[in-house]
């Protein structure tokens, strides 16, 4: 079978590849366990170097996802599984309204599209956002059944996708999973446009000696997840049966709230256990920013997600253990 990831040279996207590669099947359109032959990373911009960790069933394209005979070419087999991730961000989306709208919508749609032109049922998993939930009459913590009233044009993007997708599962078009993300922790490389980029920020920064310019309070709570169990929800979901999710295939992911100031403690107590330095965190409140992050859900109800059995963080301090692990430590 073939693999198509959006997104795929981005953090997540290209981590979900790598993970692939190392399990080898996945479940077909067969309803078994079949073989991946093919995977491709889709992305906007591609890297000049390839990223260790794939081999020669993995390809990597670069294209415009608003483009429809591009998306088209991509999903070009019946036994393609889809993982959705190619998105303009929070922070990007309300600098660019006309753009976040022809890549989330306009290209969600050429990929709900390019799966209903394939015989039977293509699985596709799409990574939408808490940030689907805000507004005034928003609750303390939000679930998989609160109203969507997002406040950004990011949220609006996903929520919309979240409604089509359920939509064509129901025509039969496609057989769709929602992954709704709390904010993941920790990315390497440069900060992003993100709104919350800070969180991963908090950590990357100050564990590579540089400092961190913090543009919340620190009593700001954020609802985290790890990378790790990040890509091994994105495909716990694609393996569920058809049934599980039923009529609703949108899920919060598990997660857990930290303020900024746990965050600090907690690389502070890992960074201390490994012999680490740190760099200096700066704090410097950007009205932009916190306008956003104000409107997003702090807290989330992820019991839906944990009884489907999708994994949960051990701790955050486990997490910046894993990031040291992961990306700082020389290979063995």
């Amino acid at each position: 079978m073939k693999v198509v990831i959006t997104g795929g040279t981005g953090f997540v996207g290209l981590n979900i590849g790598r993970a692939l590669v190392r399990r080898g099947t996945l479940t077909g359109p067969s309803g078994g366990q079949e073989e991946i032959d093919s995977i491709v990373l889709f992305d906007a911009v591609t890297p000049d170097e390839r990223p260790a960790g794939l081999d020669d069933r993995v390809s990597i394209v670069a294209g415009d996802i608003s483009d429809r005979d591009t998306v088209f070419g991509l999903v070009d087999r019946d036994d393609t599984s889809v993982f959705h991730l190619a998105s303009i961000v929070s922070g990007h989306g309300e600098q660019d309204f006309d753009l976040a709208l022809i890549v989330n919508l306009d290209g969600g749609r050429h990929v709900l599209e390019a799966c209903r032109a394939r015989a039977g049922a293509p699985r596709l998993v799409f990574a939408s956002s808490i940030a689907v939930f805000g507004g005034a009459a928003m609750p303390g913590v939000v679930g998989d059944d609160t109203k969507q009233t997002a406040q950004t044009t990011y949220g609006v993007t996903k929520t919309i996708m979240e409604l089509l997708i359920n939509d064509y599962t129901r025509k039969g078009f496609l057989d769709g999973r929602s992954a709704r993300l709390p904010t993941i922790i920790i990315r390497p490389g440069r900060p992003n446009a993100a709104a919350s980029s800070f969180c991963s920020g908090v950590f990357r920064e100050p564990l590579n000696g540089e400092e961190c310019v913090l543009p919340v309070v620190r009593g700001t709570e954020m609802p985290l997840l790890g990378y790790r169990n990040t890509v091994a929800s994105f495909i716990a979901l694609h393996e569920l049966a058809p049934d599980a999710l039923g009529d609703d295939r949108a899920v919060n992911l598990p997660s857990r709230a930290y303020s900024v100031t746990e965050m600090v403690s907690a690389l502070e107590r890992v960074a201390g256990a490994n012999g680490l330095s740190l760099g200096p965190i700066v704090d410097r409140p950007d009205p932009r920013i916190e306008a956003i992050v104000k409107t997003w859900a702090h807290q989330a109800n992820d019991s839906r997600a944990r009884g489907l059995g999708l994994p949960a963080d051990e701790s955050l301090d486990r997490v910046v253990q894993d990031y040291i692990d992961d990306f700082l430590k020389p290979a063995a």
